[in-house]
């Protein structure tokens, strides 16, 4: 169980050229020994990428393979490369067994996916995520190879894919716009259709939709709870997850669902896919906070792998730097900015009978159910202001009101904002709530206005 030495007859390979065999599609071979020398041999379902150092192995059941490697912590493995047929050979050190945190939850998930897609899903249960130290790496020879396998597609190249996004979002001059920059560039880009961006609600620790791509409805609004699903747990252990199997492993669309469960008559429907097959999710990071979730999802089984993982991870980070660079501004209004889409509405005549809920500000318009929470509070005083006279904002005086009790300044207003304004063109035309400028805002009213509250 010694790594080789120099002399070894096998090629060298670095951990970036074994990235396809970690993808769960061909079980890997581990060889451990006992305390009396004794070998043993047995298939391990997964072996995950954690840095170009370490890999984790999937600790499921309490055998001889694991009684093993506790006595003795070195061994082999062998893994298949799912494109060229070539085997690699690991030679590893154990170091530890994590069972949470963003390894263990990545391979959590990606282990119910390899399950239910070989029927075993009632067997495979994660109870650790073991880490090993990569001390070696050999690439055996072409002869080892079982067949000979046709040339992968050509993809494009990853680097001119970045740079066009890249391009892209720095044109954006507004949240809307920087959003919709990021979803264009998934399906250009990526061939991705159905696509979502949540923002993290810091105070309630819900993640709610403000962008989706090639749904029947957009679902603004939407919440999920963090932990909830492949969106919530993205973003409680900052790491990206990624399922490629989804027949049992639904249950983390189900899990989704029911983080929105609860909220009665103020659910905004979820616009997910009803059986998606590939799933992957990334935290919007900037500052080392928590800004939301990047998702993506497929009907096709297979259809993101760890390439698209690195390009998604990488738009998510630009993405919330650019979330944090639209933050809210307090300066002096400029040259507009104005929202797209904003076609003229003629006035309406029939009257508007909104009803605020104090308990969690959730506002219904004619007893339907429009929005709650920060963005409800902001148009009741949107609507009150209204009704005195006024129609020009500012973000400022907004973070400024006490009466709102807006949440710290790291929670993002511009988003709320957002939020607001996608709901009323989808729900309540007749109220209007237009980008005039940075930090600039007009609400209008089409129609007579009567409001009430309730407990």
């Amino acid at each position: 169980m010694n790594a080789p030495d120099a002399t070894s007859a096998f090629e060298h390979a670095e951990m970036d050229e074994l990235r396809p065999c970690m993808e769960g599609m061909v079980p890997s071979i581990m060889a451990t020994v006992a305390p009396d020398g004794t070998p043993n041999v047995a298939y391990i379902s997964q072996v995950y990428h954690v840095d170009a150092r370490h890999v984790a192995l999937s600790f499921q059941f309490f055998n001889k393979t694991r009684q093993n490697l506790l006595a003795h912590p070195r061994s082999t493995v062998l893994l298949l490369h799912p494109r060229t047929g070539r085997f690699y050979r690991l030679h590893l050190r154990y170091e530890r067994t994590e069972t949470e945190g963003p390894v263990f939850e990545s391979m959590k998930a990606q282990l119910a996916g390899i399950a239910s897609h070989g029927g075993m899903a009632d067997v495979f249960h994660l109870r650790g995520a073991d880490i090993h130290a990569v001390l070696a790496i050999e690439r055996l020879p072409a002869e080892t190879m079982p067949m000979a396998l046709p040339a992968p597609p050509a993809r494009p190249n990853p680097l001119m894919v970045l740079r066009r996004v890249s391009t892209g979002l720095s044109a954006a001059r507004s949240l809307d716009t920087l959003l919709e920059a990021a979803l264009d560039a998934l399906e250009r880009e990526m061939g991705v259709r159905h696509a979502m961006v949540l923002i993290l609600d810091a105070s309630t620790q819900r993640l709610y939709t403000v962008a989706s791509r090639g749904y029947a409805t957009s679902g603004v609004g939407s919440e999920i709870a963090i932990g909830h699903g492949v969106i919530g747990v993205a973003a409680r252990e900052r790491t990206p997850i990624r399922i490629n199997h989804m027949t049992t492993a639904q249950r983390y669309n189900q899990a989704m669902r029911q983080g929105m469960e609860g909220a009665g008559s103020t659910d905004i429907p979820y616009p997910g896919l009803p059986q998606p097959r590939s799933q992957l999710a990334a935290p919007l990071l900037s500052a080392d906070r928590v800004l939301g979730v990047l998702f993506v999802e497929s009907g096709q089984d297979l259809r993101f792998d760890f390439e698209d993982e690195d390009l998604l991870v990488t738009l998510a980070g630009q993405l919330a730097a650019g979330i944090d660079l639209m933050h809210e501004s307090e300066e002096p209004c400029g040259e507009a900015d104005a929202l797209p889409g904003e076609a003229p509405v003629a006035a309406a005549s029939a009257l508007l009978r909104v009803r605020r809920y104090r308990r969690d500000d959730s506002i219904f318009v004619n007893n339907a159910y429009l929005i709650k929470g920060v963005a409800g509070a902001i148009l009741w005083k949107l609507l009150n202001d209204h009704r005195g006279g006024r129609s020009e904002f500012t973000n400022r005086e907004l973070r400024l009101d006490p009466s709102l009790r807006l949440p710290d300044v790291s929670d993002n207003l511009e988003a709320r904002l957002l939020l607001l304004h996608r709901r009323l063109s989808e729900q309540c035309p007749a109220l209007r709530l237009q980008k005039t400028g940075r930090g600039c805002f007009r609400f209008d009213a089409l129609a007579p206005v009567e409001l009430a509250e309730s407990a």
